[in-house]
């Protein structure tokens, strides 16, 4: 029996290997990725490696096991066929009988484009009756942490979320969170509702980054089609910018809150404040 972890060199994937080395020994661990080079320092550390590709079916043939646990991390090719990306996993592992499939799926109020996929795959999934976790993550803090070069260039936070909250926690929290069903027990076709104990503003997110910077760091709310044409100015396809200006119209209308508690039991302890993303994207 192993853990598989598909997108293993993705930012998620290797914080999630990274926690499950930290649970397990490390050649319980099955590492997937398109290309070796990418997961050699895994391999150094003893972790087994499977080299497959969501756009390649073939690849997958025979790659999990019986009694596998398997996570299946989201494809990154938005509005580009996701769904029968995941589909080819999800068929891999029911062919092998799995003892698990956990799929890090988006949070369940979210009507914005981009969820479309998440829905497709979740409908996937319970339709061929492996054993699933749906790990429902909300927005990580790292979405807007890792591109704080223009927002400190021009001293503004621009965002189409009015006043809307983003209870988000940081992708090494997720991990946890994936890493604790993966490596537990009684997680059988349970559905995990995701996200910080903290919901934040636009304009909170603002005053921090304004308090640890020493800067005047405003919100400039813009409409949804203003930041649309902002992101396509930026390089961005405009199919893309309207997806990505679509999460902040539901980020206005509350659809990323999340109240369950979820990821702070999953992992045991409170998430991570967003005050701790910003320090830590400022070092770097």
């Amino acid at each position: 029996m192993s853990i598989v972890v598909t997108g293993a060199t993705g930012h998620l994937g290797r914080h999630v290997v990274e926690q499950l080395l930290e649970k397990v020994p490390a050649d319980q661990i099955t590492a997937v990725a398109r290309t070796a080079d990418k997961v050699a320092d895994f391999a150094a550390r003893g972790v087994k490696i499977a080299l497959a590709d969501y756009n390649a079916p073939d690849s997958f043939d025979g790659l999990f096991a019986a009694g596998d646990k398997v996570l299946l991390i989201s494809g990154n090719e938005i509005a580009k066929g996701r769904v029968q990306q995941h589909k080819v996993v999800i068929e891999a592992a029911k062919a092998a009988g799995v003892a698990l499939l956990a799929y890090t799926s988006g949070p369940a109020g979210l009507t914005a484009a981009i969820a479309d996929d998440h829905r497709g795959t979740e409908e996937a999934l319970l339709a061929s009756g492996v054993p699933y976790a749906l790990l429902r993550n909300g927005w990580y803090h790292e979405n807007y942490t890792e591109n704080l070069a223009p927002v400190l260039q021009h001293n503004a936070v621009v965002a189409a979320a009015g006043d809307g909250r983003v209870p988000g926690a940081s992708r090494a929290d997720y991990a946890a969170a994936a890493a604790a069903v993966l490596t537990g027990e009684g997680h059988e076709n349970q559905t995990y509702e995701l996200g910080g104990d903290v919901a934040w503003s636009f304009e909170e997110y603002a005053a921090e980054l304004s308090r640890q910077t020493g800067k005047e760091i405003a919100y400039s709310p813009v409409s949804v089609e203003a930041l649309t044409e902002i992101l396509v100015g930026s390089g961005l396809p405009e199919p893309l910018a309207a997806i990505f200006a679509g999460v902040d119209a539901s980020i206005a209308k509350g659809e990323l809150v999340v109240t369950t508690g979820d990821l702070s039991r999953l992992i045991g302890r409170p998430t991570t404040p967003l005050s701790e993303a910003i320090a830590v994207a400022l070092k770097g």
